[in-house]
């Protein structure tokens, strides 16, 4: 039945976008849409959808992406200058979880998270 989840974000700028999850060690897919855009890293797909009149701080998409080695990533994304959200830093939460956040350009929060 299910397989997989795979969430779609607004996005105001195709190209932006495409360069920032490229950053953050993503993929575009090969198939090219107009005004769709398609990112991989390993099992981890997201979609985004062109959103031209999006208005960033109005703007509360999420996702929350589970890895198995926090710190190295963590530590990869401080080394690109990817820039960690203020109330964002690694640290262990009261769920189980450790974690750390991340906003795009157009204001999608993206958590990634490892079990404790």
């Amino acid at each position: 039945m299910m397989t997989s989840i795979i969430p779609k974000l607004p996005m105001r700028n195709k190209d932006t976008t495409r360069n920032f999850y490229e950053k953050l060690g993503f993929k575009p897919s090969e198939n090219d849409f107009p005004g769709y855009l398609m990112m991989k890293n390993e099992s981890v797909e997201i979609h985004f959808f062109e959103f031209t009149d999006l208005v960033p701080a109005e703007n509360y998409g999420q996702v929350y992406i589970r890895i198995s080695d926090i710190e190295t990533l963590y530590s990869l994304y401080l080394e690109k200058n990817i820039e960690i959200h203020p109330a964002g830093s690694l640290g262990k939460k009261a769920w189980g979880q450790k974690e750390f956040s991340i906003l795009d350009p157009d204001n999608n929060l993206i958590t990634f998270g490892q079990a404790l």
